[in-house]
């Protein structure tokens, strides 16, 4: 039985994998929708639909997720989710899992989904800067997200050529083999491999619109607004606070000999 661990978390543990320059507002009046579906990776189980709608510099994101991680101590597991972009606009197979681990790292991934470039956060900053901002993601085995916001240039681009991709992150350690799963994060060796692996991906298809249909688009099924507040609460009850280098307490168990 593996050992209960309390793990110190840097704020900063996904620097070092998103894109460093101030995103730029997208300058265009063209107005896409396009969609993604989001597909398990590493075992996680978690898979979803993504919807984003571009007017001019303005996106409605929308998510639904199932299957993910469910809690860590008594709160919520917060899945950290980006739209990456700057790569070849695809989601990796198992065969990007280059040190033999079972796993596909976030780093193992960056070749095949690029880096971040927006942070898809339940509310305040969108960029790169908030690619850890835990206490401002959904969590749960199951979640709605929706938000509109500014859109970078460089997101809108990637959208535009195709080769903007969603990814959901963190898996439960039980899903993963016994090797990654008492493995440490190649982001910082303080953090769990399993915290910011991708769990689900999908790249997003687009198509041009003369005008955005009113109301949205139709994904078939109503999407309401993340209710964060449960989230939060969550959050500090299972002692993971992020905020200027704050520290995140995860307690791993697992039934594998």
């Amino acid at each position: 039985m593996r050992n209960r661990m309390l793990l110190t978390v840097p704020a900063i543990a996904l620097g070092a994998l998103t894109l460093t320059a101030a995103p730029a507002m997208a300058d265009t009046h063209e107005s896409w929708s396009g969609q993604a579906s989001l597909e398990s990776l590493n075992d996680s189980g978690t898979t979803g639909e993504a919807m984003i709608e571009l007017n001019g510099s303005e996106a409605t994101v929308s998510i639904n997720v199932s299957g993910a991680a469910a809690t860590f101590m008594d709160g919520p597991f917060p899945h950290a989710q980006h739209i990456h972009i700057g790569a070849d606009g695809v989601c990796p197979d198992p065969s990007a899992d280059t040190d033999g681990d079972g796993a596909v790292s976030t780093p193992e991934g960056v070749p095949f989904y690029g880096e971040v470039s927006t942070s898809l956060t339940t509310e305040g900053d969108t960029s790169a800067d908030s690619a850890l901002a835990i206490d401002r993601f959904p969590g749960g085995d199951a979640y709605t997200y929706e938000r509109t916001f500014e859109l970078n240039d460089d997101t809108a681009a990637a959208l535009a050529d195709g080769t903007a991709v969603v990814v959901i992150h963190g898996v439960d350690p039980a899903n993963l083999s016994e090797e990654a799963a008492e493995k440490m994060s190649p982001l910082n060796e303080e953090l769990p491999l399993a915290a910011t692996l991708p769990a689900a991906c999908g790249t997003v298809n687009v198509s041009q619109m003369g005008a955005m249909p009113e109301g949205g688009a139709d994904t078939g099924s109503p999407v309401q607004p993340v209710d964060n507040t449960g989230l939060a609460v969550g959050v500090a009850a299972g002692a993971l606070v992020l905020a200027g280098g704050g520290a995140w307490a995860m307690r791993r168990n697992s039934t594998r000999a």
